[in-house]
């Protein structure tokens, strides 16, 4: 496993051209993970990760996998979610679509959401971000999974200054024990390609 830290320079460029020196499993589409628990920053990871693999020319998207949880209760529920509705199908070299849930109205929306049809059929990267993205159920069909580790402190700070920390509160402790049961028996930092550290 090899380590960066997101304060030193060019660590995105860095981690770019580790995905794409890596061949994807599947016939076309690279699947990059980016776990972590709460508040360690994987959507800024990723995003970051996307423009600098975007900048190389490498077509890439990005899947949260706040579309996939089924809820506040979902974690564990959440990562056979990503494999069937979109790690599978990739892998088939066929097209992926979910259904994106409605954390307003408690469910899942009716109207399928798919990948840009280039992406699937010509190849390129698909960052995948959020707990559960590089869990033991997805991890045979991941190319490369990043773990991105924070302090407790930095982590619990990052939550309070979310734009939906209101709504996000009540949840917390019941989300940080989701995290720490899914990942008891097979942590994913134990086996990642690159460990980030995002203090």
């Amino acid at each position: 496993m090899s380590r960066e830290r997101t304060d030193r320079p060019g660590w995105a460029d860095r981690v770019a051209e580790t995905v794409v020196d890596t061949p994807p499993r599947g016939p076309r589409v690279r699947i990059v993970a980016v776990e972590g628990r709460s508040g360690s920053g994987k959507s800024t990871v990723a995003e970051e990760v996307r423009r600098a693999l975007a900048d190389r020319g490498e077509p890439v998207a990005v899947l949260t996998m706040e579309d996939l949880y089924p809820g506040w209760d979902g974690l564990a529920e959440a990562p056979g979610l990503l494999r069937e509705w979109v790690l599978l199908p990739l892998a088939e070299g066929r097209g992926a679509a979910w259904h994106r849930y409605d954390w307003g109205r408690g469910g899942f929306g009716s109207e399928p959401v798919g990948l840009p049809a280039d992406l699937v059929e010509r190849g390129g990267t698909l960052v995948v971000e959020g707990c559960g993205s590089g869990a033991a159920p997805v991890r045979d069909l991941v190319d490369v999974l990043v773990w991105v580790e924070a302090p407790e402190e930095v982590r619990s700070r990052r939550l309070d200054g979310r734009a939906d920390a209101g709504a996000y509160a009540p949840y917390r402790v019941r989300w940080s024990r989701q995290e720490d049961s899914l990942y008891a028996g097979d942590p994913p930092e134990e086996c990642a390609d690159l460990r980030l550290d995002n203090f």
